[in-house]
């Protein structure tokens, strides 16, 4: 039971007064922005990013960890009281959550959010605990081929699922591409893309990216449909008690687990993500209620549809985190992010990271814990709270942000050219969200796509350029099977989608 020992001094870390401050900061700063609609942990995280330079990695990560779990409990608020989710996250979740606020059981519903929350990550956290060494394990095996095979899947079954269309998750791949490209090659020392500007010798930084894409992006977009968006919907008030009775305890207790065991497994692929489980997981309430003869489900709200989806959601934060620190895998826009935060202190996530860094991973381990003892606590009972972030007029909220990313973009070097970069990346992401291509696969590509040419290069040279190293183990040619399949699966849910659309 080496892991008890080592989480156990986690806890000793993370019980610090300086860590326990990070945390609450990012539980609040993450419950903030999920609470908003059209904020994320991602662009959360990428915002603090740049500030984070002076700390100690220890806090950050604890601190960004936090953002990634308070965004996930923060964002059915919204989703419930204005019929807004917060994040995709929560559209499941809306739609029995809203209809219990307005019957007049918001603060229920709530509370059976912020419960269901809590209970998934708590699961999905003593899962990856004690499963970590096990996928450090499995991740020895990886060779380069291997892991090229692993950024190929992780590259295209992002891009198949995420999208309504692949070519538009294949573009979003490309324009990622694109942007980790420019700069001098380490391995031959020739320029790429740099037009001849030696400003762009050192490559575009990923905070610069990640900025400029989810942030100005963002403010972009919004200030371009603030004149003709639609008028601002009623907050319905959270008045009651959040607390659950016994009787509903009897009726969430099982649709928290079933929607558990929906979330883990799905956190810790690329193709997962927060949305399917969720839906997954509301469909199945929906058919037992439909087998129980629940009249609640589809009319004043069930308990049991908001418990399951949210869950699930929460369960894929703790596996996603198990898949990015022992593979090095981001499954997730914010994932993705903590990849960059690595990268940030110089480290790279993977099976060496638990013998290089163990004193920064398992206080990160334990602050999870923490940190979802802490979002219960700042969600449960203070859920009406929370919803007075929703009357924030949208000028002043964006405004905001656009200030904290020029200070952000140019702490970095104190640079102007990267502010005129993240303009120029804040416009390709506006032109993004106009044409409905996805952010998630440009930030995987940006992140993973370095990793995966080193990976290929090397697996060329120990074969002597024989490309059939590539498909020669067993583990290389069961990724690129599941892989065709996840392609050609998708491609026929996408073709029924648009056949529905069109009767």
């Amino acid at each position: 039971m080496d892991q008890l020992t080592h989480l156990l001094e986690g806890f000793a870390v993370a019980f610090t007064p300086q860590n326990l401050l990070f945390l609450v900061i990012g539980a609040v700063l993450g419950t903030a922005v999920g609470v908003l609609p059209g904020l994320g942990s991602a662009m959360a995280v990428a915002l603090l990013l740049p500030v984070t330079f002076s700390l100690d990695p220890t806090g950050a990560f604890i601190m960004f960890a936090s953002i990634y779990f308070g965004g996930l409990f923060g964002d059915s608020t919204a989703g419930i009281l204005l019929n807004t989710p917060g994040n995709s996250s929560a559209i499941a979740t809306t739609f029995e959550g809203h209809r219990m606020a307005k019957s007049g059981r918001a603060a229920k519903a709530l509370g059976t959010s912020a419960i269901g929350a809590f209970i998934g990550g708590i699961i999905s956290c003593t899962l990856v605990v004690f499963f970590a060494p096990y996928i450090v394990e499995l991740a020895r095996i990886f060779g380069p081929a291997e892991y090229f095979a692993l950024a190929v899947f992780a590259f295209v079954a992002i891009s198949a699922v995420v999208a309504d269309s692949i070519v538009r998750g294949l573009v979003a791949l490309g324009i990622g591409f694109a942007l980790a490209l420019v700069g001098i090659d380490g391995m031959s020392g020739t320029e790429r893309f740099t037009m001849g500007s030696p400003v762009l010798f050192d490559g575009i930084s990923i905070i610069v990216i990640t900025v400029g894409l989810l942030a100005i992006g963002e403010v972009l977009h919004v200030a371009s449909h603030v004149r003709r968006g639609p008028v601002d919907a009623k907050v319905l008030k959270a008045d009651g008690s959040p607390f659950l009775t016994a009787s509903d305890w009897r009726k969430a207790l099982p649709a928290y687990l079933r929607g558990t065991a929906f979330g883990v497994p799905f956190g810790a692929i690329p193709v997962g993500g927060s949305e399917v489980p969720t839906f997954l997981a509301y469909g199945t309430e929906k058919k037992l209620a439909a087998r129980r003869g629940d009249t609640e489900f589809g009319t004043t709200g069930s308990i049991r549809g908001v418990a399951a989806p949210e869950a699930a959601g929460n369960a894929t934060a703790g596996s996603a985190m198990g898949a990015l620190l022992g593979l090095g895998l981001p499954t997730s826009a914010t994932a993705a992010m903590m990849i960059a935060a690595f990268q940030q202190y110089g480290m790279q996530p993977g099976p060496l990271l638990f013998d290089r860094s163990a004193d920064l991973v398992w206080p990160l381990l334990a602050s999870l814990f923490l940190g979802l003892v802490i979002l219960l606590i700042i969600n449960l009972p203070f859920a009406a709270v929370w919803a007075k972030l929703l009357v924030i007029p949208r000028h002043y909220l964006y405004a905001s942000i656009t200030v904290l990313s020029v200070l952000g973009v140019y702490a970095i070097g104190s640079r102007t050219v990267d502010l005129w970069m993240a303009l120029g990346i804040g416009v390709v992401g506006f032109g993004m969200r106009h044409f409905s291509i996805p952010l998630a696969p440009v930030l995987i590509a940006a992140i993973l796509g370095p990793m995966a040419e080193t990976q290929l290069r090397r697996a060329l040279a120990v074969s002597e350029s024989d490309p059939s190293i590539l498909v020669s183990s067993p583990l290389t040619i069961v990724l690129y099977l599941v892989l065709a399949g996840i392609v050609v699966f998708s491609g026929v849910q996408h073709l029924r989608h648009r056949r529905t659309a069109q009767l």
